[in-house]
């Protein structure tokens, strides 16, 4: 007996009795709608409703802020869910019972069909079709209004407050964790509008129901009344009506208290006083207002024919409440309270937390595309951003830094703009819910909408609706949404810049990276024979000119191979070049297929080489030699790609270095090889030359 005694403590332990009170009572309120209850324990229920409304009320009264109450909606239901199970419970005892007399359904309904209504069934239903009409046409139809306009509103607020919150976060006026409460509070506010809007529509359904419900209670009761028990039709009716029109009382009035308190929720400003605090303290703080009401009164109380006594009885209670105020007023105007000094803000010295670090990478938006990075939305665009940092590492060979996104409400509202270390290296403006319609230069057709230009390659576009979008793809079009526009911007931005991407951390992190599988490799070159610094200058040297590093291994080892003869980061990424050759041809010339290259007119290529023997790296070019290379060589990188051909120069090796920087400037998208760096099995097909008519 003991152990059993132990074991029902430590289970009533393990149970939590507020989490189990909530079920517990909608399980006793529907069991009230099939279990009968006698006419006692209909009393004590119904005294039970009329003091859950009553609490509801007075708690509604003095909130403050409607966020206090959050919990309103849900009571909202509960209470509802209770009158209708009390009506059912009550009508199946009327419908046994109503023929032994008016107490047969307790004496709560006794006393609300006989004291309130003096037992005239007549005047009880006058009385109850007024509380319907009232509590439905007007409290719960209007407080359903305001909560479906303030939910509208409020969702409508929510980027702009999402946007003031982050500048007082990025300005310093509030930290991460108020920061996070406030955005809490955003979206626990327009969760309870929404709710309550809902919540709305049950207490109208419950106007309705006990609308029905009486009706259905009287005519059964008659019919129960007169057949069943052999009433007189009279006395059936007299009953019946009594105990019926007690019933609906009983539960509309807590309902219309439960509709007033709902309508006080949220029909309130949220502040820092409750209801009464606020009607006393706006109300009734200008005495000028209050005297010119008293007149007024009292001008009506002496027209004849009106009730003098209490007019004028009226008019001299407030006239006295606004001399008292008025001369209050006086009192403080004459004698003006001593403000004391306020204190010197104290001044706090500047620390080096005051110097923040800028992102490496970072995303700035307008307010109109939050959507595409609000993590609460799901944004599409951070998912295609995580898509390129991991899309990049796996190509280039090294993982960027993250990503920092923010709002700039100086921005226009659909603009955005790329920042490389807080300075802008790009940008443009996307419509969110659009299409970009890019025109690759063969369309059939014109579209419908804003002409543009595509922001990462230039191309002449369009932003149509949504609906155009297979059209615009059956002309020919390249139709993207707004975050591929923006993700295709920044892939390219992040692909030019790669290598300032690229600082001593990200090196640091690449070796630590490639030392889990060959430790022995890194440890012997850095810092041993080359410093982490020309290291990272040589990988910078390949990716300016759009090497991929993924090979490390190779890298590597070259530097170990040459690094006792030379620390100069060109000489070193050179040689790397010609060990990586075969990857630079793969990826410029896919596949097995012939190297379709430019090339340099051989008495061009001698000036050159006679420049280079003669300055060294400091060669420069004859002003006019120089314009007329640039310029055939533009011409032909341009005839090379509109036969959708990589724009690649063939030169020698003394030259590639210095045409490559001397080129790269002009002709963004040229690539320029030694003959070393082509492997010995690729074909070379030399398709233009530059210089010929030089």
């Amino acid at each position: 007996m003991a152990t059993s005694t132990m074991r029902l403590q430590n289970i009533l332990g393990r149970l939590n009795l507020t989490q189990l009170a909530a079920p517990v009572l909608i399980l006793m309120i529907l069991a009230m709608m099939v279990l009968p209850l006698p006419a006692f324990v209909l009393d004590v229920l119904f005294t039970f409703n009329i003091a859950i409304s009553v609490l509801v009320l007075l708690v509604a009264v003095n909130t403050q802020k409607t966020l206090d109450f959050s919990v309103f909606p849900t009571v909202l239901l509960v209470t509802t869910l209770l009158r209708l199970s009390l009506n059912v419970a009550s009508t199946r005892v009327v419908m046994l019972q109503g023929h032994t007399g008016p107490d047969a359904a307790g004496k709560v309904i006794e006393a609300f069909g006989h004291f309130l209504v003096g037992g005239n069934f007549a005047v009880g239903i006058v009385v109850f079709l007024i509380l319907v009409v009232i509590n439905f046409v007007v409290i719960t139809k209007g407080a359903g209004r305001v909560a479906e306009v303030s939910a509208r509103f409020t969702l409508d607020a929510m980027p702009g407050k999402q946007m003031a919150i982050d500048a007082d976060l990025n300005a310093g006026l509030i930290g991460e964790e108020e920061a996070r409460r406030r955005r809490t509070e955003i979206a626990r506010e327009s969760e309870f509008f929404g709710s309550m809007d809902g919540a709305s529509k049950f207490v109208r359904g419950d106007a309705v129901a006990g609308i029905i419900i009486m009706l259905l209670n009287v005519v059964g009761g008659l019919v129960v009344g007169v057949l069943q028990h052999d009433m007189p039709i009279a006395m059936a009716a007299k009953n019946y009506t009594l105990l019926t029109i007690g019933d609906g009382l009983v539960a509309q009035i807590p309902g219309l208290i439960i509709s007033i308190a709902a309508g006080m929720v949220v029909t309130r400003v949220s502040d820092d006083k409750d209801i009464g605090q606020q009607v006393l303290g706006q109300m009734l703080r200008n005495g000028k207002v209050i005297a010119v009401t008293a007149g007024i009164i009292g001008f009506l109380g002496l027209i004849p024919g009106m009730p003098n006594m209490v007019f004028l009885g009226l008019a001299s209670g407030l006239g006295w409440f606004a001399w008292k105020m008025l001369e209050a007023e006086r009192q403080t105007t004459a004698q003006p309270l001593k403000v004391a000094p306020a204190p010197a803000p104290e001044v706090v010295e500047a620390s080096w937390s005051d110097v923040a670090p800028l992102d490496v990478l970072g995303l700035e938006v307008g307010y109109r595309l939050i959507p595409l990075v609000d993590k609460s939305q799901d944004g599409e665009l951070l998912r295609r951003i995580r898509g390129i940092r991991k899309k990049f590492a796996q190509e280039v060979g090294f993982l960027v830094s993250p990503v920092h996104i923010r709002d700039n409400l100086e921005l226009k509202p659909n603009a955005y703009r790329i920042l490389l270390k807080g300075v802008e290296v790009g940008g443009g403006e996307a419509y969110a819910g659009q299409y970009l319609a890019i025109n690759p230069g063969k369309v059939i057709g014109t579209l419908k909408g804003t002409a543009t230009t595509d922001p990462a390659f230039g191309l002449p576009a369009i932003w149509i609706e949504a609906g155009l979008r297979d059209q615009g793809q059956a002309y020919g079009y390249t139709v993207v949404d707004a975050s591929t526009v923006v993700a295709t911007h920044l892939n390219h931005l992040i692909l030019t810049h790669a290598a300032e991407l690229l600082g001593r951390q990200e090196v640091q992190q690449l070796l630590d990276h490639l030392a889990k599988e060959m430790p022995k490799l890194v440890e012997d070159l850095v810092p041993k024979v080359v410093p982490l610094g020309v290291l990272q200058k040589v990988l910078q040297g390949l990716l300016e000119e759009g090497v991929h590093i993924r090979d490390m291994r190779t890298i590597i080892e070259v530097v170990a191979d040459h690094a006792q003869r030379t620390q100069n980061p060109d000489d070193l990424a050179t040689q790397v070049r010609v060990a990586l050759g075969r990857a630079i041809t793969q990826q410029l010339f896919p596949g097995a297929g012939e190297l379709q290259v430019m090339s340099l007119d051989p008495s061009l290529e001698r000036l050159l080489m006679q420049a280079v023997s003669g300055g060294g790296e400091n060669a420069s070019f004859e002003p006019g030699l120089a314009d007329t290379l640039v310029r055939e060589t533009a011409a032909a990188s341009s005839r090379q790609e509109s036969l959708g051909l990589p724009a690649v120069l063939l030169v020698p090796p003394s030259l590639r270095v210095l045409l490559s920087r001397f080129l790269r400037r002009s002709v963004a998208q040229l690539k320029v090889l030694s003959h070393n760096e082509v492997p010995e099995n690729r074909i070379i097909k030399v398709t233009s030359i530059i210089g010929g008519k030089t």
